[in-house]
């Protein structure tokens, strides 16, 4: 990893990050801890898999200045199966909706004409009773019968 690393336009900024930090897991090597020694810090982690997802380049063509491409695919593995990134998402769009001057929650839904249509025609389709064959009723009489 390089010394000073390039600005790309996916990397947090510094409130972005203050807002996440707490969120990110820290790893489990450090400061009184048995494991291998911390190279990345996580905000880099972070940012690399920030400029992967939104590039979509794959995850052996990310920049060298960011840390290893196994190294972020593992930790985007792992914080996608213990929720992380929804918490990380959460936590992102309520803080931009805060400073955009908006309610945290939204108090308002689009409708349209045409979702209005799919959802009648989704709806009377549930409501259809589907046909049986002949023999799926006979099936059906003789059970009841016994």
């Amino acid at each position: 990893m390089q010394t000073h690393p390039t600005c790309y336009p996916t990397n947090l900024t510094n409130d972005e990050w203050n807002q996440i930090k707490s969120l990110v897991p820290t790893p489990k090597s450090g400061k009184g801890k048995r494991g291998r020694p911390i190279e990345n810090d996580r905000r880099s982690v972070v940012n690399a898999i920030f400029y992967v997802v939104r590039s979509g380049c794959a995850w052996r063509l990310l920049p060298s200045d960011f840390p290893h491409w196994q190294t972020v695919y593992g930790y985007y593995r792992q914080w996608s199966q213990d929720w992380t990134w929804i918490f990380i998402h959460d936590t992102l769009r309520d803080w931009l909706r805060k400073t955009e001057g908006h309610n945290v929650a939204p108090t308002a839904a689009m409708w349209t004409a045409n979702l209005s249509k799919h959802r009648i025609k989704r709806e009377n389709a549930a409501m259809t009773r589907a046909r049986r064959s002949r023999a799926a009723s006979a099936i059906w009489r003789w059970i009841l019968w016994v």
